[in-house]
């Protein structure tokens, strides 16, 4: 079994389940909502807290192969559940950016599982409506 197959079951099964119960309540998760590509219904998924000021910075461990990047690039509008506020945004996938270097920026206990667990990183920037 690869490192992707354990990392998602991983995940699925066990992280995400509870992360998705306090997410966005506890500082260092936020949840994210995209519209499905194949069903138009909104998916949440909990990803680390990367809110700084009026942008929110999401590192993904699985890259392009993220069901969540694979929305956005057909959708990129979204929402974010920070604290108990939701917020709306637009994504945008950045191919270029170091997402390692963008790590360091954002909060370590998130990056550190994200590096554990990851594969691909890619970094994704949501520009935050005022």
């Amino acid at each position: 079994m690869d490192k992707r197959r354990i990392s998602r079951a991983l995940a699925k099964y066990f992280v995400n389940p509870v992360v998705k119960l306090v997410a966005g309540y506890v500082p260092w998760w936020a949840l994210l909502e995209t519209i499905g590509r194949k069903t138009g219904r909104p998916w949440r998924n909990p990803v680390g807290n990367g809110l700084v000021g009026d942008t929110f910075w999401i590192v993904a461990e699985h890259g392009y192969q993220a069901g969540y990047v694979k929305n956005i690039m057909a959708n990129p509008r979204v929402r974010l559940r920070v604290g108990a506020r939701w917020r709306e945004g637009v994504a945008h996938v950045l191919p270029d950016d170091d997402a390692r270097e963008r790590q360091r920026t954002l909060r370590r206990f998130n990056a550190a599982l994200v590096r554990l667990m990851g594969t691909d990183l890619l970094t994704v920037r949501v520009d935050l409506d005022p």
